[in-house]
This record gives structure tokens, C-alpha cells and sequence, in this order.
């Protein structure tokens, strides 16, 4: 079986291609390997794949295993992911990674580990997994995923082996969201907007993701007018509310499932962990909606500031020239770069917990006031 065949989608990623296809059985794999790409590069995919390889190698029934583990059914594969509002808390690798890869394996000759987000590992969580991370088991191995390669702890990423995923091309990514419904001009735009970042462009192009891309121009074209008065960032934290109605939502459905297989006595332990893993949720949705607002709000002014300068070549959000040329026509380009400045001041302010409705009216106020 060849690599492509194995894990479908590496062809498009050639380092990870390399490093992936000389580590599939019966060759001999890295005890520790951290996938850095952007969102949407198919890091994940690709992970699934490499897991269910690994674990079925050997297996007295490989292909029953290697099925179980795409499906995240086998009981040798352990899919982590962050249960705090923005970073990967102890208590999600203690038990779950630390202690169980001590473990033997249940049924394979492996124990496979996939831990995502890396980036969100502060110290403490990041000192907890050194020792596994060193010095694991021969039948463990470990797989880490990370958007930010740049905000991975060194002491994490230096154990491990790295393996690049490519960004996607905003033709493929437009592809993609016209393949989903989108509008084939919104498509390109969201696409370039994206950033390489394919679950971005998504997020712009689908769903609520018209209006929040709408509501964060006009919130973008008010506070550089001064126009204050409507109070634009309203219309941002109604779709932040939103989202994290619908995350906890969605928690509450699969609650409502496990309660059923449960008995009285283990009702009010699950029942307390749901209220938490809730509000987390709920944190977590709002903040990645007002994130996503802010930099779209940022990418506005640097299309602008683009007009201005001449470079109408260099516009990502394609379907709104009209409006960009409207907005450049207006503003000096330093001021609309500075504006981007203060913008990503905000995001920054917003994943340390800064309050989401005094920090956007702070910026929309910052923004127009810039001289």
C-alpha cells in the first residue's frame, strides 16, 4: 500500500509526505511527532489515518482495526482535546495521556495518543507530559496538532518530531466552499480572506458567517468614520451570544445521551462535569466568533489601505471593491494601517479574557480617535 493510499490527502503535503511514509509499518515510527499547519490543511485527517495504521499493524484482525480507529472506536487510540476556554488544562492529559501510557495496550501492539491544539499547553500542563514525551513506552507514540507552530513551548516541541502541512491555496479553498453552497464570488473572497486557513473561509462563507463577515465591516467602517453613535459592536456580541448558545447546545444533546446510560448514583458526578464542560464551551464559542469578527475587521482596513496605496492587485475581500474604494477614497492609508495595529492589539486582549463588550467599544473608540 502506498502513503497516498494509506493516508488520503498527504499528496499535497510533501514534507509531511516524506517523513510519514517512511514511518508506516513495518517501518519503525517516532515515539513523539507534532503536525504544524494551519487550520484545515488536513493535519487531522492525516493523523486519524496514520493512527489507525499503526494500530492496525499487527492487530489479529488489521483491517477491523484500522476501521475502528478512522471511526475513533478502537480502544488504543485517545483523542485529546482542550477543555479549557482557550488553553489545555493538567486534568486533560493526567489521566488521559500521562497515567494511560503507562498503560499496556488493549488489544494492539500500540497505544496512539492524539493530542490537539498543542499550542494551548501553558508550563504547567506542558511540564506534566515531558516525561512521556521523553521517554515513553516502545508501544506508545504521539501525535500532537497545532495551527500556531510559533506558540508550541519549546520544551514540547523540541521532543518531538516535526512534520509541515501546507496551506491550502485559495483556489482549492474556493473550491471547496462553492462545493459546500457558497456564492462562487463570496467563495473567492472568503477564500483569500482565509489566509491558508480553509476552516476560516468556511466560517466566513457558510452559515452565520455572511453576517458576522457583514456586521464586522460595519462595525470596521463606523469606528474609522467616528460614527459611533448605533453602536456597531452590538450586532458582533449578539453573534458571539449566539454562538455560545449553540455550543452549549450541542453539549446538552450529547449530555441528554449519556445520562441515559448511566446510573442514579453516577448522575450527579457526570451532571457537575457538564455544567463545567459547558461553560467552557460556551466561552469558547463566543471567543473564536468575536476573534473571527475582529480580524475580518482587520483584513477591511488592510484592503483599503491596499486601495490607497495602489495596489488594487493585492485585495483579498474581491466581492467588496465598491465598498473598499469608498472607504480608501476617505482615509489617509497610515491611518487605516493603524487601525489594523489596534485591531490585533484587541484580539490579543480578548484571548487573555479581556471583556468582550468593553474591549470592542475601547477599540471602535481607539480606531477613531487615530489622528
Amino acid at each position: 500500500m502506498t502513503a497516498a493510499q494509506a493516508l488520503p490527502g498527504i499528496e499535497r503535503h510533501p514534507h509531511a509526505r516524506a517523513l510519514l511514509a517512511a514511518a508506516l509499518p513495518p517501518a519503525q515510527a517516532s515515539h513523539a511527532y507534532l503536525f504544524a499547519g494551519p487550520a484545515g490543511a488536513g493535519k487531522t485527517a492525516v493523523a486519524r489515518a496514520f493512527a489507525a495504521e499503526l494500530i492496525a499493524d499487527g492487530a489479529p484482525a488489521e483491517s477491523h482495526a484500522a476501521e475502528r480507529a478512522l471511526r475513533g472506536t478502537h480502544p488504543d487510540l485517545t483523542w485529546v482535546a482542550p477543555s479549557g476556554a482557550s488553553e489545555m488544562l493538567v486534568s486533560d492529559i493526567d489521566e488521559a495521556v500521562v497515567a494511560a501510557a503507562t498503560r499496556t495496550p488493549f488489544e494492539s501492539r500500540r497505544r496512539v495518543f492524539v493530542i490537539e491544539a498543542a499550542d494551548t499547553m501553558r508550563e504547567s500542563t506542558a511540564n506534566r507530559m515531558l516525561k512521556t514525551l521523553e521517554e515513553p513506552p516502545d508501544f506508545v507514540h504521539l501525535i500532537l496538532l497545532t495551527a500556531r507552530p510559533g506558540e508550541v513551548l519549546q520544551t514540547v516541541a523540541s521532543r518531538c518530531q516535526i512534520v509541515r502541512f501546507e496551506a491550502p491555496s485559495p483556489e482549492r479553498i474556493a473550491g471547496e466552499l462553492v462545493a459546500l453552497g457558497a456564492e462562487p464570488q463570496a467563495a473567492g473572497a472568503c477564500a483569500r480572506l482565509a489566509l491558508g486557513d480553509a476552516k476560516r473561509g468556511a466560517a466566513l462563507a457558510l452559515g452565520d458567517g455572511p453576517r458576522l463577515r457583514a456586521a464586522a465591516e460595519l462595525y470596521a467602517g463606523a469606528a474609522i468614520a467616528d460614527k459611533l453613535d448605533a453602536r456597531p459592536w452590538e450586532a458582533l456580541l449578539e453573534l458571539a451570544k449566539r454562538a455560545s448558545s449553540d455550543a452549549e447546545s450541542e453539549l446538552d444533546a450529547v449530555h441528554a445521551q449519556e445520562l441515559e446510560l448511566l446510573g442514579s448514583g453516577e448522575r450527579s458526578r457526570s451532571d457537575r462535569e457538564h455544567t463545567e464542560r459547558k461553560q467552557r464551551a460556551s466561552r469558547r464559542g463566543a471567543q473564536a466568533t468575536l476573534d473571527l469578527a475582529l480580524a475580518t475587521a482587520g483584513l477591511y482596513y488592510r484592503d483599503a489601505a491596499v486601495l490607497a496605496l495602489g495596489a488594487a492587485g493585492l485585495v483579498y475581500a474581491t466581492d467588496r471593491r465598491e465598498q473598499l474604494a469608498g472607504l480608501a477614497a476617505g482615509q489617509p492609508s497610515k491611518r487605516l494601517q493603524r487601525a489594523v495595529v489596534l485591531v490585533e492589539d484587541a484580539r490579543e486582549a480578548l484571548r487573555l479574557n479581556a471583556t468582550a463588550d468593553l474591549a470592542l467599544e475601547s477599540l471602535a473608540y481607539r480606531i477613531a480617535a487615530l489622528p
